[in-house]
């Protein structure tokens, strides 16, 4: 008999156990491709053009939320879908960086794309370099200073054009910072700076091609330890 009961609880305690839900994937992103000049968007006006953007199935996912901004005004446009891909009308001859939020609706946790970036085409023969992407520090980070006091900030810089000539380097320890501290070719993607234990500092990059065009990662801090 008590052989029995412990089958029976056992198959009660199977029967009632749930799965927990899981937390979605992170979607991957198709399209327009990572530093690309998107040339397929359907004319609207004279000004603007429809982009279809695509990405993968995620897993665990019920919707996708995209997040399309205009890197010019810094002004975000969001759709919700619970397709793979969602159109939007947006400006032409104008940067734009992408992202793809997934949600799941038996959990609070989301899940983020990586960010593209793209230029949705327009008129022009030359186009400004995409504003530099800041690697590291990461903004409001606390970095750990080396044995000279140093830190390294990285980024990355692209350009449909591909003529990028250099980046300048400002640095201060107010915004936005004034100080230029380094004029780095266009090979480099990363340097050494001095700093103060306990300082928090303020910086940005400046990207700039071969038709004079330039363009501003905005404005990133840290504080140095």
């Amino acid at each position: 008999m008590r052989v029995f009961l412990i089958i029976f609880l056992s198959l009660l305690f199977t029967a009632c156990k749930k799965d927990s839900p899981k937390p979605p994937s992170a979607a991957a992103l198709v399209f327009p491709l990572q530093n690309s000049l998107c040339t397929t968007g359907v004319s609207i006006t004279p000004t603007t053009s429809r982009v279809e953007f695509m990405w993968q199935t995620a897993n665990n996912t019920n919707s996708y939320e995209l997040r399309v901004t205009n890197l010019s005004t810094n002004i975000t446009q969001t759709v919700s879908t619970q397709s793979t891909s969602a159109e939007l009308t947006i400006e032409k001859g104008v940067p734009f960086s992408w992202l793809v939020i997934t949600r799941n609706t038996q959990v609070q946790e989301t899940a983020s794309s990586a960010t593209w970036q793209f230029f949705n085409a327009g008129s022009q023969i030359t186009h400004a370099p995409f504003p530099a992407q800041i690697i590291t520090p990461l903004s409001g980070a606390s970095v750990v200073r080396d044995i000279n006091g140093e830190i390294v900030v990285e980024w990355s810089g692209a350009d449909v054009d591909n003529d990028i000539v250099g980046y300048e380097i400002f640095l201060d320890t107010v915004s936005p910072p004034a100080v230029l501290i380094a004029s780095p070719a266009s090979s480099v993607s990363s340097i050494k700076i001095n700093t103060i234990a306990n300082a928090v500092y303020y910086w940005n990059v400046i990207t700039k091609d071969a038709e004079g065009n330039s363009s501003d990662s905005g404005i990133y801090s840290f504080r140095a330890l």
